[in-house]
């Protein structure tokens, strides 16, 4: 068992039939080795933070109203009407800053093993410290879901054109099913937005652009200059994003009328976007 929980913390993997656990049967081993798991992670990974200065959240942020405000400009960009108010009301409660008082019980609530591991280097980067295993990768944000795991050092970042909160929730789009929601579904329309998938990256990456150029451009022409500057900072360094294509669809983006629906119409299935093309036009 010892040498289970070492390879676990080592490198985020386990095995699926948990036969080094006590237990009658898959069942009771996977539990009684889950458990196991579980408990030595959140021991190293506090025992790594303990005594590290880590960036928190405001103590007066509201997190639906923070949401909200955050989600607002592109759920009413990228949906219906009628579907609006749904949408962003499972995204306000959507985001969970990694944080010490909660990251212990979001590593044992997390039935993922795999994942709970993520979460962990995450939160472990966010205290500046080393990761659990060279193999992990840093990252900022891990849409689970409905839920966007998010690092706190979003309240300490520098670019202007970061924001990896709404990033994430642009992912939740892909992840949560029409139905779960009680909306209008079909074989054709299974998830709230339909996103091809080697390019659901870059999805995500433009929307949170194409945010910031919102916010911070005065009118049309400033965001011009806006994405110039963009342009020559560095790109998304994700081997799954084109940076030619991101630029371009943000080019397109900020000059649409709807620069919401054009990023997701550049990033739709094919199918989709030959059956929206044959739509006739009102």
């Amino acid at each position: 068992m010892s040498k289970e929980i070492e390879t676990y913390l080592k490198v985020g993997r386990h095995d699926p039939k948990f036969e080094a656990w006590p237990g009658n049967g898959l069942f009771e081993r996977s539990q009684n080795g889950t458990q196991a798991l579980s408990e030595a992670l959140v021991a190293e990974v506090l025992a790594r933070t303990q005594r590290c200065p880590v960036t928190t959240p405001p103590d007066d942020l509201d997190l639906r109203q923070f949401a909200h405000q955050k989600f607002s400009g592109m759920v009413k960009g990228l949906f219906p009407k009628a579907e609006q108010a749904i949408v962003i009301s499972m995204l306000e409660s959507s985001v969970v800053f990694l944080t010490p008082r909660n990251i212990a019980s979001v590593l044992r609530e997390m039935p993922w093993l795999g994942t709970a591991w993520d979460l962990a280097n995450l939160y472990l980067a966010s205290h500046s410290v080393e990761l659990l295993s060279d193999e992990a990768v840093p990252i900022l944000g891990l849409s689970i879901e409905t839920t966007c795991y998010v690092s706190t050092d979003y309240f300490r970042s520098t670019n202007p054109f970061d924001d990896f909160v709404l990033h994430e929730a642009a992912h939740v789009f892909h992840n949560c099913k029409r139905e779960t929601l009680g909306l209008s579904h079909s074989r054709h329309r299974e998830w709230l937005l339909e996103i091809e998938y080697r390019k659901r990256e870059t999805f995500a990456y433009a929307c949170e652009a194409y945010s910031r150029l919102l916010e911070l451009g005065r009118d049309s022409k400033h965001r011009q200059v806006l994405l110039s500057d963009l342009a020559v900072a560095p790109l998304p360094n994700d081997e799954r994003v084109d940076g030619a294509e991101y630029l371009d669809i943000l080019a397109e983006a900020i000059t649409a009328r709807n620069g919401w629906k054009r990023i997701l119409a550049r990033c739709s299935p094919a199918v989709v976007r030959s059956r929206t093309i044959s739509m006739p036009v009102s």
